[in-house]
């Protein structure tokens, strides 16, 4: 039986694991995340952000479901991961190194007891979010692949403007259009390497994303005159 393609929960779901789809739940870990991390209202790099990590995460560990490449173990990891990959971002331009290191202080300070044996698997999975990768994706396994393709595919979301656009305006201290007009080489670059990614994000989802920015940027050019 193949795997079948299917967004599924809110974050409440999501965490308190109905389905029963990965080991426990990760209840403590949003609220952990919620009452003490630094980084909710950082540009990009905010709760919404996470969360957006952790559901695209989620539906990846749910489309593999029926295979036997994902325990419930790893997906518990995985999720793990997808939860303080930011943690404590500092929100501002600077080696990615730091703000990796930022989020496995706080990793390591709050690990539940149950899953201090997968400490090292959890570490693994969250430092093959550091930007730019030290190894190609291809290269990575599964769980790693799947984090980075979900790290990087905000960009093709409804409300890629306001998070992507205006979020790392904020953080990069440039400006809207700047940021703007950076978007198309990027997700020219953009490839997706599981099954679960082509999946979600199309080729064809990429070439949409392109013609929209580009006709964002022709309405938004300054050199253009506005109608009286």
């Amino acid at each position: 039986m193949s795997p079948t393609l299917e967004v599924r929960g809110s974050i409440p779901e999501i965490v308190k694991n109905k389905d029963g789809l990965y080991e426990g739940n990760l209840e403590y870990y949003l609220q952990v995340y919620f009452s003490e991390a630094r980084n909710l209202c950082n540009g990009y790099h905010n709760f919404r952000h996470t969360c957006h990590i952790l559901w695209l995460c989620h539906s990846a560990c749910y489309f593999y479901r029926l295979e036997e490449r994902m325990s419930k173990r790893d997906m518990r990891n995985l999720l793990i991961a997808a939860i303080f990959h930011d943690f404590n971002h500092t929100g501002v331009v600077g080696p990615d190194e730091k703000n990796i290191s930022l989020a496995l202080e706080a990793l390591r300070k709050f690990i539940l007891p149950e899953d201090e044996e997968y400490l090292e698997e959890i570490t693994r999975i969250l430092k093959g979010t550091e930007y730019p990768y030290k190894v190609p994706t291809e290269k990575m396994d599964l769980l790693v692949q799947i984090i980075r393709e979900a790290d990087t595919s905000q960009c093709l979301t409804v409300a890629w403007i306001q998070q992507v656009v205006f979020g790392f305006s904020t953080e990069w201290k440039k400006t809207p259009l700047e940021v703007l007009k950076m978007q198309e080489p990027f997700l020219s670059s953009l490839k997706f390497n599981t099954t679960w990614g082509k999946s979600m994000f199309p080729s064809s989802l990429v070439k949409e994303k392109i013609r929209e920015v580009r006709e964002l940027i022709d309405v938004l050019d300054p050199k253009k005159k506005i109608a009286a």
